[in-house]
């Protein structure tokens, strides 16, 4: 290692205790997520995050799904935390998942840990057979879900 003294967060563990093998996706430790508060609650702000570098497994072929991911949101009393995202993010590296689920996962999580106002995810997944997929997830608080 090139920074032998460097020592692991405790949420760099948390992240990495999906690789070499493979998980599903209930095995993603949540607890990954921070927060903090968002100190102009009266103004309603939209926050976009995006990665490129979003990684996960097909559960049929085992073979990688690359996918590019855009969080947007609007927060109520609480922000999402950067580096915590990352982790929580490169935790699915080694998670079987459909790309339909991975971005309903990530939402689900999302909301539970922040409450926003409301919030998207959108995933972007790499073109197979020459198909490009698209999914997006969307929580709005005050529609009813169909």
């Amino acid at each position: 290692m090139i920074y032998e003294d460097r020592e692991e967060s405790y949420i760099e563990k948390k992240a990495k205790k999906t690789q070499g093998d493979t998980f599903l996706p209930s095995q993603i430790d949540t607890g990954i997520l921070q927060i903090f508060p968002y100190e102009y609650p009266q103004r309603a702000i939209v926050i976009e995050h995006t990665t490129e570098e979003f990684t996960s497994i097909c559960p049929f072929s085992g073979l990688p799904d690359f996918g590019r991911i855009t969080i947007r949101y609007s927060p109520r009393k609480s922000c999402l935390e950067l580096k915590s995202l990352k982790y929580y993010l490169f935790a699915f590296r080694q998670v079987k998942i459909f790309n339909e689920h991975v971005v309903n996962k990530i939402l689900d999580d999302l909301v539970k840990a922040v409450k926003p106002r409301w919030m998207e995810v959108i995933g972007e997944f790499t073109s197979r057979g020459g198909i490009e997929n698209k999914v997006v997830a969307t929580y709005h608080p005050s529609r009813r879900r169909q």
